[in-house]
């Protein structure tokens, strides 16, 4: 059972980036006159207050079971939280109010990988009070960490309804364009379930999410290692 705790650090990572993204709407909600996060007890750092079966256990726990029995490690990190409610008419400018709380998920995560990457520096300083496995790990959780954030928040950036990035789209667009656009909603999250899961499977060399892996999320990692002051990473 080696593979436990790369599990645990590995749950661990992905639940305090879903859980502060999903804070992030709702503080950003509430700053900008919505308090229906707040009423809806949603303006809360437990976990709990935020847990969608299917995408914060069920997705997750089968991309984590399946890449730990496959390769020995995890590579790749996916799952959602329960949307935290915004009542778009209760901001103070509807628009481009939208556009602020759909962006304060993603720069919640930018923002953690980015304190992730700083953290290795106190963790290198502590390293020789610390046993060899306890500083590996350290390093892992930091890792995975700063993975899981990334992840989370480029595809959150994606420009699909009901994702942040298809709210900001939405919210920039002119409203006879953006009312059909957020049509797409209903569909969404089958789209990008299709992208991820089914399209591989189905046109032989077409992955959209490895190529992400492979350039995007790559070269993020990358540059939250060089604003961190740990190199280029490469």
């Amino acid at each position: 059972m080696t593979w436990l705790p790369e599990l645990a650090v590995a749950i661990l990572a992905a639940v305090l980036a879903i859980t502060l993204h999903e804070a992030a709407h709702g503080y950003a909600a509430l700053g900008l006159g919505d308090d229906t996060a707040k009423r809806a007890g949603r303006l809360s750092l437990n976990p709990l207050r935020h847990v969608d079966q299917v995408g914060t256990i069920l997705v997750p726990a089968i991309l984590l079971i399946g890449q730990l029995l496959t390769v020995g490690r995890v590579e790749f990190l996916f799952g959602w939280a329960k949307p935290v409610p915004v009542n778009i008419w209760a901001l103070r400018s509807p628009r481009w109010g939208m556009v602020l709380v759909a962006a304060a998920g993603p720069a919640m995560n930018f923002a953690l990988a980015w304190l992730s990457g700083l953290a290795v520096h106190p963790l290198e300083a502590w390293g020789a009070w610390l046993s060899n496995d306890s500083l590996a790990w350290g390093y892992r959780f930091l890792a995975l960490s700063i993975l899981a954030n990334l992840v989370l928040g480029l595809f959150n950036l994606l420009p699909i309804p009901p994702l942040d990035g298809g709210r900001i789209v939405a919210g920039l667009l002119p409203a006879p364009l953006a009312l059909p656009f957020m049509r797409l909603e209903r569909v969404g999250i089958l789209l990008v379930l299709f992208l991820i899961f089914l399209l591989p499977r189905l046109a032989e060399g077409i992955d959209p999410v490895g190529w992400v892996l492979g350039h995007v999320v790559a070269r993020a990692f990358d540059l939250v290692l060089l604003l961190s002051g740990n190199g280029s990473g490469t």
